[in-house]
C-alpha cells in the first residue's frame, strides 16, 4: 500500500512539474484571433513581475490569463468585453495603461504637485544662496 501511494505522489509530482516547465501550445489556431490575443496581452500587467505585460512574462499566472484572454477571444468576446472581464476580476491594476478616473486622481497628480512644492520651496533658498555668494565675492 505505501508503494502504490509513493508511485502516485511521485507520478503525480512529475505530471505538475511537467506541465509547469512545458509550455503547452497556448497560440490560437487562426491568425486573425491570435494576433489581437497578442495585441490585448500587451495591454494587460504581469501581477506577479508588475511592470512586464503578460505576453512577456514567464510567470504562471501571467500564462494564465493570456488562456483566458485566448479562451475569450476563442468563445467571441470582442477586446472591450474581455478587458472588462479582468478588470471586474484583478481590477485597474491589471491595465498596463490603466484609466484616469476620478478615484485615481490623486496618484495622478502627486508627481506634478511634489514638483510644485519642491520648486517653491528650492527656487528662494537658491537665490539666498547667490546674494550670499555674491556678497563674499565684493
Amino acid at each position: 500500500m505505501k508503494k502504490i501511494a509513493l508511485v502516485l505522489v511521485v507520478w503525480l509530482s512529475l505530471v505538475v512539474s511537467a506541465a509547469a516547465i512545458t509550455s503547452p501550445n497556448e497560440r490560437l489556431a487562426d491568425p486573425v484571433l491570435e494576433a489581437r490575443a497578442v495585441e490585448l496581452s500587451k495591454k494587460l500587467r504581469c501581477v506577479v513581475c508588475q511592470n512586464e505585460s503578460i505576453e512577456d512574462s514567464h510567470a504562471d499566472l501571467a500564462y494564465d490569463i493570456r488562456t483566458i484572454v485566448r479562451l475569450q477571444i476563442k468563445a467571441g468576446s470582442t477586446d472591450e468585453q474581455v478587458l472588462n472581464f479582468l478588470r471586474a476580476r484583478y481590477g485597474d491594476y491589471i491595465l498596463l495603461d490603466p484609466p484616469f478616473m476620478w478615484r485615481t486622481v490623486i496618484l495622478w497628480t502627486i508627481p506634478g504637485i511634489v514638483f510644485w512644492i519642491a520648486a517653491y520651496l528650492a527656487i528662494p533658498l537658491l537665490k539666498r544662496k547667490r546674494r550670499a555668494k555674491k556678497k563674499r565675492l565684493i
